[in-house]
């Protein structure tokens, strides 16, 4: 492990990475309409080059966390991003909707190499409990700023540069973050090279696969479509074989056990319901601010910046909290923030301007933030030395597949309500498009709030000691 600067500088670096990774979450959509002038590829198409990046890192994110513990988080991390970099200059010089997906996916799948090295390269490098949460802490503010700035950086460099300009960015940027991390980054992996759990890797990658499918699939088609549910039937069949397998095996990929008590499952489900109110509510907010009140990206984008505000204040706070009266007074309280802002966003009318846009993201961003670094901690916390990477993919995995199923559940509500509108004119489509933001943001709020009640009830507060508290020792190293 690192000490002293060389700690905090693989902290930097890694967190550099999950920056990036936030960022090319969102930085496509601005790039759409130019990408469509210039290629032409069809609707479902465009939706695949967008969601192909989401739909091989959720799918491949557990497996990829289990390779980094056996093989090496440091040789996952720089693989990862040279597979990122690789695919990215693919997309760039694409020249038809084929190669685009195939290199939003390679970025994806790279990304998923990585990613479960950020968070487990933070608990190896910095085992004193406090420098590791005060780091947890500014690894989970990261993790959502960067999906913020992706319009902002998007659209700026989009309107100079084209829609190439969204992959080029990511070349420059890995190649800093590589070369520093080959300085400054140590290895790390399971002290005890155990087999890898090929079927149980395979299970999951291809019931995440399924599931993440189906989720990106199910606004398009119909929830209740022939092929949404086909896929929804395979991913839970898959699921449970590899919970199974888990349960059973002698080189289980993943601690199961640690599920069935103590604050793991309710932490990562809180963790999961966060991010599905969080980034359905951002899709719904960045909608809204362009399609009702006529902004620009670059325009919508700027106002979703003090929501990165509210983010690292949150992040902040949450751990001092944490230490004072137990996980679940941040956790249960930043979840009924997100609520409260939930009720922010469904009041906004055709003519509201920025002050309700801006209070729900210093609710929603305070909220978030209070609870990520504490859930986060709780769950690494509980994972031994050698399923790290594993520990970390989990908590990958959750918050991906909530963000996802997010976006598309808050979306088909809002569609749902524009098709029966049937809006003629501007004026009768935006009135349509506030009540539908209205009923979504119904759905956001009772998910948030429903998140708290279960966070208050499951999460150790400081009257519970048999549960491990965040200033308790691990047993990472």
């Amino acid at each position: 492990m690192a000490s002293g600067r060389r700690a905090w500088a693989a902290v930097a670096v890694v967190c550099a990475a999950l920056f990036l990774l936030g960022l090319d979450f969102t930085v496509l959509n601005v790039a759409i309409p130019g990408l469509r002038a210039d290629l032409g590829p069809t609707l479902a198409e465009t939706q695949w080059i967008v969601d192909g990046y989401a739909l091989a890192l959720g799918g491949c994110v557990l497996a990829a966390g289990a390779l980094g513990d056996r093989y090496g988080r440091r040789r996952a991390f720089l693989a990862g991003l040279a597979l990122c970099g690789l695919a990215s200059v693919a997309g760039a010089t694409g020249h038809g909707a084929a190669q685009l997906v195939a290199a939003r996916c390679g970025m994806g799948l790279g990304a998923a190499l990585f990613m479960p090295a950020t968070l487990s390269t933070v608990v190896h490098v910095l085992p004193e409990p406090a420098a590791r949460r005060r780091a947890i802490g500014i690894w989970a503010a990261v993790a959502g700023v960067g999906a913020v700035f992706g319009p902002v950086a998007g659209g700026l460099l989009v309107q100079r540069y084209g829609w190439q300009a969204a992959f080029w960015l990511n070349v420059p940027v890995i190649a800093v973050i590589g070369a520093t991390a080959l300085a400054v980054l140590p290895e790390s992996r399971a002290p005890e090279a155990r087999p890898l759990d090929r079927p149980g890797a395979l299970l999951s990658c291809a019931g995440l696969l399924a599931l993440v499918w189906g989720v990106i699939e199910a606004p398009g088609r119909g929830w209740t479509s022939a092929g949404v549910l086909t896929a929804f039937a395979v991913a839970v069949l898959l699921i449970a074989a590899f919970v199974r397998r888990q349960l059973r095996c002698a080189e289980a990929m993943v601690p199961v056990r640690l599920l069935r008590g103590g604050p793991v499952w309710p932490a990562t489900l809180s963790l999961a319901l966060m991010s599905f109110a969080m980034f359905g509510a951002m899709f719904l907010l960045t909608l809204h601010l362009q399609q009702v009140r006529g902004l620009s990206a670059w325009q919508a984008g700027v106002r979703m910046v003090p929501l990165s505000l509210g983010l690292a204040t949150g992040a902040l706070l949450g751990p001092v909290l944490a230490r004072r009266s137990g996980a679940r007074v941040p956790c249960a309280g930043g979840l009924a923030l997100i609520a409260a802002g939930f009720v922010q966003l469904g009041g906004l009318t055709v003519g509201s301007g920025d002050a309700p846009v801006l209070l729900f993201e210093g609710l929603a961003g305070v909220g978030a933030g209070l609870l990520a670094p504490v859930a986060t901690e709780l769950v690494m916390s509980a994972v031994p030395e050698g399923a790290a990477g594993v520990g970390s993919a989990l908590n990958d995995a959750t918050r991906q597949v909530g963000s996802t199923l997010g976006v598309a559940v808050l979306g088909s509500v809002l569609a749902t309500a524009l098709e029966r509108a049937r809006p003629a004119d501007p004026a009768a489509f935006a009135l349509a498009f506030t009540d539908g933001l209205g009923a979504a943001a119904v759905v956001g709020g009772a998910v948030a709030l429903l998140a708290a009640v279960l966070a208050w009830r499951r999460l150790p507060g400081l009257d519970r000691p048999a549960v491990r508290d965040l200033d308790s020792s691990t047993t990472m190293s």
